[in-house]
């Protein structure tokens, strides 16, 4: 039995903790100035002179003149006394890609006369993650791995490799990222790289680069694996045990684990490599099935580089996985790197190769994004980087070069090109093969416990350590690990694209997000708001795993008095509301306030946050502990949203009785969360379908109604089986 407070006393401690709730949420608002709101003078599609030329000044130290920005190429042109030492530019006027909150980070960006990044500052930026959870500086600290690196660098942002900013010795710069913030830095990385390598070819002399060739269609010939080496139509290049050893000055078998130990190996790698677009080498390779798939598949502008090796150093990673971009193998043109990518292309299918294409395991397609300036008809260098390690301590690095071109009757050049990037969507659920397959499958068990509730409810102990599972599995994997804590923040883009148009990329580009939001959309109007705020809430399952903790420590659990809980429910709604309004007025503020979710500070952050968001997420879980998930209840406008959308779901499956409120009280008394009232009645917009009342309903040793009724019949048998006198 849960202990009582008087409703003197009851009233009081909620008017404190409303003071406490209202103090703290000012606090949270307030706390970092204004400006922080995404409120600044770069906002504007334009910047003064004035403003533009203070901040180019903070870029190139040396400047003593800048010219007005040129109209026809859109940048600055840098002068120290009478000498031109560069440009600068904003990234808007070349590429806008939209981030994490539906708008464009804008960066001034400088370069000098031969290419190199000269600085990097940020004009404008809307990411929640930038705005109010790891801050500004983050971003800033970012940006400031790129000063010093030339536009031609072949630059890789992955925190997960563990590298310096230096040459890795694979032929590539890995710039660690931020946690947490993986779509909002590869927006900026993206934008970066495509602005600054835009303006060199527009204004440096070595980067210009004519109108790039197209394969020509209509040209196909039947053509066996020899006749296309023999043709040229396949690159083929052999990298030997003995320029390897003379290029190091010591024998391979210095270098353990690299299967360099048999005295015959001559062979190290032999790589074959192919341009797949045009028909006559790209049908003859993978058939034609395949062949039209991938043509299906790529859109205009981006070209496909097929590529295969033997022996016993790969061209690929031995970390590598599908979808990423090799480090190990890199390709230049123009001596200009072209950002590769796996396509993962025979993931999903088996390859069926012609009978004399050799069907080796680690055949890659990889994707040159439309806007790198690839010209297939042009030399394109592959480059090969041996990073060889003796121990742990003792390593040498060398690169392999070799360089091929194709046939000019293959190709074409065409008056106008379209060119379309790659979305940065599709790259990031190539990275999230595993995240994406376990939460789907999580999803498909989560749907057939609701399918089969019925069936389950006769078995409570399935039930009770079932639902704990599933509630550990929400909190660590969906989380913390896959970063799937939904948030009102998510709704505010969903709610401008109903004034400002809808953008399907713009909310694909978390694939574990928009998967839990899909799902939770649809099952929203089958069963109502309970599968995400019971099942699928990493905050709301932390919540309900410290409320169990706080029992155990047996720490006083507080029942509020029914009028009050029914006025407090109301303040959720007001929340939501109050934000949703204020996100078509002003988002940077929106964001702000946002931040009576503690989702950001407690899931996202794992409370690496200053001190005032800590004490704000980590005072609502201890609060959680004495009032069952008082935060999901009382204040939550996630929850209060679905509520609003849930109250049109199909299905009540929580099946009740006559006697179920007249008179039994037993599932009001055990509903911890107040979703049934003293009529007995389920109320859907409260209810996280923690199925506790269908299993007490289909309990004969719970349920008083048949507990009644079964005491009522065994009553009446023993009055038929007794003699009469």
């Amino acid at each position: 039995m849960y202990p009582s407070m008087r409703y003197n006393n009851n009233y009081k401690f909620l008017i404190f903790l409303l003071f406490c709730f209202v103090s703290g949420l000012s606090s949270l608002a307030f706390a970092k100035p204004l400006a922080d709101t995404g409120v600044n003078p770069f906002a504007d599609d334009f910047i003064t002179d004035e403003v533009a030329e203070k901040a180019i000044k903070s870029i190139f130290s040396t400047a003593t003149r800048i010219d007005k920005k040129n109209p026809d190429t859109h940048v600055w042109p840098v002068y120290s006394t009478v000498d031109h030492v560069g440009y600068a530019f904003e990234s808007k006027d070349f590429i806008r890609i939209q981030g994490f909150a539906g708008d464009i980070i804008n960066l001034l960006i400088g370069i000098d006369n031969d290419g190199k990044i000269m600085g990097v500052r940020v004009l404008f930026q809307h990411e929640p993650i930038f705005m109010h959870g790891l801050g500004p500086e983050a971003l800033d600290e970012f940006l400031e791995q790129y000063p010093g690196h030339s536009v031609s660098d072949r630059i890789i942002v992955d925190s997960s490799r563990s590298r310096s900013t230096s040459n890795t010795g694979e032929g590539s710069l890995i710039f660690d990222g931020v946690t947490k913030a993986t779509v909002s830095v590869i927006a900026a990385n993206d934008t970066l790289l495509t602005a600054a390598l835009e303006v060199a070819r527009k204004v440096l002399g070595k980067f210009v680069q004519d109108t790039s060739s197209l394969p020509k269609m209509d040209i196909f010939e039947p053509l066996t694996w020899q006749q296309l080496l023999d043709k040229k139509l396949v690159g083929h290049w052999t990298v030997t045990r003995e320029q390897l050893e003379n290029e190091l000055g010591r024998d391979l078998s210095d270098y353990p684990g690299y299967g360099f130990d048999d005295p015959d190996l001559e062979v190290v790698s032999d790589i074959y490599y192919a341009y797949l677009n045009a028909p006559m080498i790209g049908k003859n390779l993978l058939g034609e099935q395949d062949y039209k798939r991938l043509m299906d598949t790529i859109k205009p502008g981006e070209n496909i580089i097929g590529v295969m090796s033997q022996g016993p150093y790969d061209f690929l990673e031995d970390d590598f996985r599908p979808g990423k971009i090799p480090t190990r193998m890199s390709l230049y043109q123009n001596e200009l790197p072209l950002l590769i990518r796996d396509m993962a292309f025979f993931r999903f299918y088996d390859r069926n190769l012609p009978e004399t294409v050799p069907d080796l395991d680690n055949f890659r397609l990889l994707k040159i994004k439309g806007n790198a300036g690839f010209d297939p008809s042009q030399e394109l260098t592959i480059q090969l980087n041996f990073d060889l390690r003796q121990n742990h301590l003792l390593g040498d690095n060398i690169n392999q070069k070799s360089a091929h071109q194709l046939p000019a009757e293959l190709f074409y050049k065409p008056d106008i090109i379209e060119e379309k990037r790659i979305p940065i969507w599709k790259r990031l659920w190539n990275s999230k093969v595993m995240e994406i397959t376990i939460t789907i499958l999580s999803l498909i068990l989560l749907t057939l416990i609701f399918v089969k509730q019925r069936a389950l409810s006769q078995y409570p102990r399935v039930v009770k350590y079932g639902r704990w599972v599933f509630m550990f599995f929400t909190v660590f994997f969906i989380g913390f690990y896959a970063q799937g804590q939904l948030s009102v923040v998510n709704i505010y883009p969903i709610l401008l694209s109903l004034r400002d148009g809808f953008k399907l990329d713009l909310f694909l580009l978390d694939p574990v997000l928009f998967i839990i939001w899909t799902y939770t959309f649809i099952t929203l109007f089958i069963w109502g708001r309970g599968v995400f705020c019971g099942w699928l809430c990493p905050f709301g399952a932390l919540q309900e795993i410290l409320a169990w903790l706080g029992k155990l420590l047996k720490f006083p659990q507080l029942r509020i008095k029914e009028p009050i809980h029914r006025a407090l429910q109301k303040l959720k709604y007001v929340i939501v509301v109050g934000l949703s309004a204020l996100c078509f007025y002003d988002l940077g503020l929106a964001q702000t306030l946002s931040e009576i979710e503690p989702f950001k500070t407690s899931i996202t952050l794992v409370f690496d946050r200053e001190w005032y968001f800590v004490a704000f997420a980590v005072g609502l879980l201890l609060l959680g502990m004495f009032i069952h998930k008082f935060y999901c209840r009382y204040v939550c406008p996630l929850g209060a949203g679905l509520a609003v959308l849930g109250r049109f779901h199909i299905f009540k499956w929580l099946d009740r009785r006559d006697d179920c409120g007249k008179p039994c009280q037993v599932c009001t008394v055990r509903c911890e969360i107040k979703a049934i009232p003293k009529s007995g009645a389920v109320d859907y917009s409260e209810c996280i379908q923690c199925l506790e009342c269908l299993v007490i309903y289909n309990d004969e040793h719970q349920c008083a109604p048949v507990m009644v009724a079964n005491k009522r019949a065994r009553k009446q048998m023993v009055n038929l089986e007794m003699p009469s006198k």
